[in-house]
């Protein structure tokens, strides 16, 4: 489900959407993908140091990542009950609950800063701004989403139920989910490698990309989508109402179907 898509192409505006994955912590921490080791470990490799910075850390899901590969994290979460799952899933990795933009760094200075999938939440200018503040010379800005694309035939099907449950969302849900999904996530992209070159402080931001599949069965698929953006914040009835129609659409695909996700890293050095 698309996750960069927002009204007026300004996400980092819509708090209310970006401070509600912690609704249901737990799940969000299961359910939602991992990324691929291969970007961890070139994010490493081109940062100074170990020290990271995780902005918009959430349940930990990317800090654990980078813990595993030798890294010392810190992780920024706006979010409480998202950051307590955080420090509860990975003992050594901190978390301070702030927004970004907010934080106070207290002096503090880190070799990488990251974002998984929550780099849309935050004014691209005023992020890249703070992060160039915390890096040290040479230090990596690297914000990275993974970016499904469905099968066209389950994407109308899903545009279908949530344009009759949810008629309101505040973006184009059916162009988002069947056009093609790079396309959907461009303007994002191009935002974050504008807002570097606004900070003044970085090189010229360079695009990563890694490309996986992954196959859901039913019970899988309905466990990820109450963690959308979209959809955090449903009435119980209206979300089983979702879950039934998006079930009965995977029932009927033959129990299951494989996303292509391509994960993408916008990065820069600091100069």
């Amino acid at each position: 489900m698309p996750t960069v898509a927002s009204s007026e192409n300004q996400p980092h505006r819509r708090r209310d959407m970006a401070e509600s994955f912690g609704t249901d912590a737990e799940r969000y921490d299961r359910a939602r993908p991992r990324y691929p080791d291969a970007l961890v470990e070139r994010i490493v490799a081109a940062s100074p140091g170990p020290e990271v910075l995780d902005v918009g850390c959430g349940t930990g899901i990317a800090a654990r990542q980078f813990r595993a590969a030798g890294c010392a994290v810190l992780g920024v979460e706006p979010d409480a009950r998202m950051a307590e799952l955080a420090r509860r899933s990975a003992a050594d990795v901190a978390v301070e609950v702030a927004r970004f933009e907010e934080w106070e760094p207290g002096g503090r200075e880190f070799d990488a800063v990251v974002a998984g999938t929550a780099w849309h939440w935050i004014d691209p200018v005023a992020g890249a701004a703070k992060a160039a503040r915390v890096l040290r010379p040479g230090g990596l800005l690297a914000p990275f989403w993974n970016v499904a694309q469905f099968p066209p035939d389950l994407a109308e099907a899903f545009a279908d139920v949530v344009a009759r449950v949810v008629p309101d969302l505040p973006f184009d849900f059916r162009a988002s989910m069947t056009r093609p999904a790079l396309e959907t996530y461009r303007t994002g992209f191009d935002r974050a490698a504008d807002g570097m070159r606004a900070a003044g402080a970085f090189g010229e931001p360079e695009q990563w990309r890694y490309d996986r599949e992954f196959t859901y069965t039913r019970d899988a698929w309905l466990d990820v989508m109450p963690t959308q953006g979209a959809f955090t914040r449903l009435p119980a009835d209206a979300l089983a109402e979702l879950l039934k129609g998006v079930g009965a659409a995977i029932d009927a695909h033959g129990g299951s179907f494989t996303l292509s996700y391509a994960t993408v890293a916008v990065t820069a050095k600091r100069s």
